[in-house]
């Protein structure tokens, strides 16, 4: 008994030894403040936190490049257990990089005794995602309330130039975050950093050391980073933001240059010219182009028998949109290749648009380039950070003239020809010419204003009920996030969208026309019936406010942390009219008035006229910029405060 006492008892203190609280601690060892916690004390409302994330950087005896990482995090309620599944992607390709020693486990406090659950080798999963990616999946056992997960992982790449990146921000809380680089001083890597927060550490130094070479050796010294956040917030979604990558904050390193010792500077990929040369001459990429499809020929002679370069555009797009499957995989590059995507109709968006773009190319619609770009869940693209891992997918970009260009993603069921697919804008595009050896930087924005036009025409009756009809015209983005709704969830899941699931406005019929025609306006045909609530005695009240989906205020918080990204001008005309029932007379009316944006960015018209029996009203709303930055977010919320108490203000009637 004695020799079994004395087993136990190191291993217990090895858990619960009474450690002054420090920002890291080995793996296994915790601290017992840390089984009582049971919130964050910055963010009290966090289901779960991460205590520490701990990576160190540096380059082995072969200089390879290793990452060594230890995760802690702490679950504090039922909802905070879904932070204990995780995924861990890398690129598995060629050995690109390797990720190996896993190690998870979870420790829960029973009964003030410690109680350690590990992951078992069989309940790691490896995922195949493509020929070059692959990802562990594993979810930690025995997890409950209060439980403490934690994880630790190496991970390698030969490659100089894929220096990993570091996020200091979560979904979640961080107490405490910290990286730790070691570069030698031949290797020099620009740095992006994108911290708002002040950092607790930020120390610089420097080592000596030494490569065998013979006899003699060869020194270097290596500059040693340490870089660390405590007390990080989580990211919260918030209407109208921009991708998470965006925001969260973090680091990248970008390599420039490399300085053998003794040897001669060489710059790296640090310039769009060089990402783009490697590109064309991709084995996955560059290389795709002149792969020839199966019967490409009797699509080709079709397009050439059109009359215009836009006829030709209309109709290979077509043809590709409504041929190919996307398999919902974004890329930069293609995995079965285009002629094998093109036979199984099914491809990722790299090869359905490289399919697009060869097609085109063969029917001599005029310029036509692959451009590489980044979608709005992906981030945007920092044109001072020249780098390929910033895009994950290719389009096709035809300039017009200088006025009009055509940007063409046919994985994309919903969308437009003629339109800048949206989730691409407000980034850059990396436009190649391979034939010219010319590349070119495409700022991705859309000058034209997306509108919707809604015209009412409804009788109000002495009952409190509204009968009456309603034309709806959609154009450009409106149209495709209409059609794509409608499409997608169903006729009845529609007409709710329509009426913002406002139950006292039932649909009784509706024709929708113009679906498939991308050169016109999407047309929403109604005949509908209202249950005013707004019914006392002599008065009727009701607001003439319908079908604009401009019915509830989404910038209702006083701070904001991220960008507010409509991602592109659009503009809002509702006219109505509405039949006042007999022996009733208008008591109450909004008045006529103009508000507009200190900037004059947004502005809101309104028209409220009484005349022989009819009310008639007019609301006008134009956003003529996409984009506003937090600074500009106070006065952003207080217009849109004003706009929505006027746009919900109600119309009086009395009896007369």
């Amino acid at each position: 008994m004695k020799k079994t006492f004395f087993l136990i008892l190191p291993f217990q203190m090895l858990l619960f030894i009474a450690y002054a609280q420090t920002e890291t601690m080995p793996f296994g060892k915790i601290d017992p403040s840390d089984f009582t916690l049971s919130e964050a004390s910055f963010e009290k409302d966090a289901n779960a936190m991460v205590l520490f994330d701990k990576a160190d950087v540096y380059f082995d005896q072969n200089f390879d490049i290793i990452m060594e990482r230890h995760k802690r995090i702490k679950i504090f309620n039922e909802k905070g257990k879904d932070e204990a599944n995780v995924r861990l992607e890398y690129y598995s390709g060629g050995h690109y990089e390797d990720l190996f020693s896993l190690q998870a486990q979870t420790i829960n406090n029973r009964d003030g005794k410690p109680t350690i659950t590990k992951l078992e080798r069989k309940q790691i999963f490896t995922e195949i995602i493509d020929k070059n990616r692959t990802a562990l999946v594993f979810t930690f056992p025995d997890v409950q309330p209060g439980s403490i997960v934690e994880f630790k992982y190496q991970w390698k790449t030969p490659s100089y130039g894929n220096f990993p990146s570091w996020v200091f921000q979560s979904k979640i809380p961080v107490r405490y975050s910290e990286l730790r680089t070691s570069v030698p001083d031949m290797l020099y890597y620009k740095i992006q950093q994108r911290v708002h927060q002040p950092f607790c550490k930020n120390k610089s130094m420097s080592e000596s050391k030494s490569i065998p070479n013979g006899a003699n050796s060869l020194g270097y010294n290596v500059n040693i980073r340490l870089l660390a956040l405590q007390n990080v917030p989580s990211l919260s979604d918030e209407p109208f933001m921009t991708s998470r990558n965006d925001n969260l904050q973090s680091v990248s390193f970008q390599l420039t240059e490399i300085k053998p010792i003794g040897g001669f500077t060489q710059t790296y990929i640090d310039t769009w010219q060089k990402v783009a040369g490697m590109l064309a001459d991709d084995e996955d990429f560059g290389a795709q182009f002149k792969k020839k499809l199966q019967e490409e020929d009797v699509i080709v002679t079709k397009a050439k028998a059109l009359k215009s370069n836009d006829d030709k555009i209309a109709f290979l797009f077509n043809e590709v949109r409504n041929s190919m499957k996307w398999n919902d995989v974004d890329v930069w590059y293609t995995n079965d290749g285009v002629s094998k995507a093109w036979q199984k109709k099914t491809g990722n968006s790299t090869e359905i648009n490289l399919i697009l773009y060869r097609l085109l190319k063969l029917a001599e619609v005029g310029n036509v380039y692959p451009m590489i770009v980044s979608t709005r869940s992906n981030g945007r693209v920092n044109i001072a950070f020249p780098w390929l891992r910033q895009f994950n997918r290719t389009v096709v970009y035809i300039p017009v003239d200088s006025t009009r260009k055509y940007i063409l993603d046919a994985s994309n069921k919903y969308q437009l020809y003629n339109s800048i697919p949206d989730n691409l804008l407000n980034s850059y595009g990396l436009s190649l010419n391979k034939d010219n050896k010319t590349y070119n930087l495409i700022n991705i924005s859309c000058p034209n204003t997306s509108r919707k036009n809604i015209f009412i025409t409804a009788d109000i009756k002495p009952d409190g009920k509204i009968n009456g009809n309603a034309k709806i015209y959609d154009f450009d983005y409106h149209k495709m996030n209409s059609v794509r709704l409608y499409k997608t969830e169903g006729e009845e899941k529609f007409k709710e969208w329509l009426t913002e699931k406002d139950n006292s406005i039932k649909i009784k019929n509706m024709k929708i026309e113009g679906v498939d025609v991308d050169s016109l306006p999407l047309q929403e045909l109604l005949d509908f019936e209202m249950e005013l609530k707004g019914v006392d005695g002599d008065y009727i009240y009701f607001n003439p406010n319908l079908f604009t989906s401009l019915r509830t205020n989404p910038f209702l918080t006083e701070n904001r942390s991220t960008v507010v990204d409509f991602g592109h001008k659009k503009k809002y005309t509702l006219t109505a009219s509405y039949g006042i029932p007999p022996n009733y007379l208008a008591d109450a009316l909004p008045k006529s008035l103009n508000l507009v944006m200190p900037d004059k960015s947004i502005s809101f018209q309104r028209i409220v006229s009484n005349s022989e029996g009819q009310i008639i009203v007019r609301y006008v709303i134009d956003f003529k910029k996409a984009l506003y930055v937090q600074d500009e977010y106070p006065l952003l919320r207080q217009f849109y405060k004003q706009m929505f108490e006027m746009l919900n203000e109600q119309i009086v009637l009395k009896k007369s």
